[in-house]
C-alpha cells in the first residue's frame, strides 16, 4: 500500500487530537487513529484538566481512548499487547495533559510549539462543536493553528469504523467557488482516497452561483473514479447541506479563508455554518 505520507499535498507527519473523554468523541478518536495509522504518523491525543492537583480532576493514562485495545480490536496488534509494539505500526502516539481554565488557549499555544498538519475534532451537530470543543474553542483552533481540520460530528460513523476500523470513502461533495480556491481540496480528498485505497469513488464538485464552474483540474490517481460537476443556485450554505443532505456524502471537502466580512463575523464562517449543520465529517483546508 502506498501511505498517506507518501502521496499527500500535505503531508501527514503531525495529527493533533483534543480528547474530552467522552464516548462523543471516539469516533474521531478513531479517524484520527486510522490517519495516523495509513500515514506512519506521530498522534498526539491531549485532554486539557482544569486543575492537575485536585483529586476530583485527576487524570490517568487509562483515561484516554485505548489506542492498543483499539489496534488489537482492528486486527493490528495482538491482544494484551506492550505499549512498545505499537512503534511497531510506524505510528508514534503521545498522550498530553495540560493544565489550564481556557482550553483555546492552551491548545494554541500548544499548537504553536508543535504545529500539526491535521486537527482531528469532535463536533455536535446541533450545538455546533461539542461539549467544551464548542464553536468559541474549534473556531478559533482551527484558524489560529493554520492546519487542515477534520471535524468528524459524533452522531455518526463517520468514514472510519470504530468497531473494526474498516474505511467507507466511497462519495466525497466539494463545495467549490472562484475565491478562494478549491484546487486544494481537490488535490487532498483525491490523496486522501488514494491513501486509503478507496475504490470507485465519486466525487461531486458543487458550485453554487450563476457566474459558472471555477476552472479546476481533475486529479486522476484511479481510472475507476467519477468525477461530477453541479451548478446550482441559491444560498451558498443552504444548498450545500441540501446536497449533503440528499446525497449522503461520507465526506465533505472544502477550502477555508475563515470570516470575510462583519456580517460573518457575527453569525459564523460559512465553513463554520456548513459544519454545524452536515451529518457527515467535514475536512477544512486553509486557503
Amino acid at each position: 500500500m502506498t501511505s498517506i505520507k507518501e502521496e499527500a499535498a500535505t503531508p501527514l507527519l503531525r495529527i493533533f487530537h483534543p480528547s474530552d473523554f467522552t464516548k462523543a468523541s471516539e469516533v474521531a478518536f478513531a479517524h484520527a487513529l486510522k490517519l495516523a495509522l495509513e500515514s506512519k504518523a506521530e498522534l498526539e491525543i491531549m485532554h486539557v484538566a482544569r486543575h492537575l492537583t485536585d483529586s476530583s480532576g485527576d487524570v490517568h493514562w487509562t483515561d484516554f481512548p485505548g489506542v492498543r485495545a483499539t489496534l488489537a480490536r482492528w486486527g493490528i496488534l495482538p491482544v494484551e499487547a506492550a505499549r512498545e509494539e505499537v512503534a511497531k505500526t510506524g505510528m508514534d502516539v503521545k498522550k498530553v495533559v495540560l493544565e489550564g481554565s481556557d482550553p483555546v488557549e492552551s491548545m494554541v499555544q500548544y499548537c504553536r510549539d508543535r504545529p500539526p498538519d491535521l486537527l482531528v475534532l469532535a463536533t455536535h451537530q446541533r450545538d455546533g462543536l461539542g461539549r467544551w470543543l464548542h464553536k468559541e474553542v474549534a473556531e478559533p483552533l482551527a484558524r489560529r493553528s493554520h492546519a487542515m481540520t477534520l471535524f468528524v460530528p459524533h452522531e455518526g460513523d463517520g468514514f472510519v469504523s470504530l468497531e473494526d476500523g474498516t474505511v467507507r470513502l466511497q462519495r466525497i461533495l466539494i463545495p467549490v467557488d472562484h475565491e478562494p480556491s478549491a484546487q486544494p481540496a481537490l488535490e487532498e480528498a483525491s490523496f486522501l482516497a488514494a491513501g486509503l485505497e478507496s475504490p470507485n469513488v465519486e466525487f461531486r464538485l458543487i458550485h453554487v452561483g450563476d457566474e459558472g464552474m471555477p476552472t479546476l483540474y481533475l486529479p486522476d490517481h484511479r481510472s475507476d473514479w467519477i468525477w461530477e460537476k453541479r451548478l446550482v443556485e441559491g444560498d451558498v450554505v443552504d444548498r450545500i447541506l441540501q446536497e449533503e443532505a440528499e446525497w449522503s456524502p461520507d465526506l465533505m471537502v472544502l477550502t477555508t479563508q475563515g470570516h470575510r466580512d462583519f456580517l460573518d463575523a457575527l453569525r459564523g464562517s460559512t465553513t463554520e455554518r456548513v459544519v454545524r449543520g452536515a451529518h457527515c465529517p467535514v475536512l477544512a483546508i486553509p486557503a
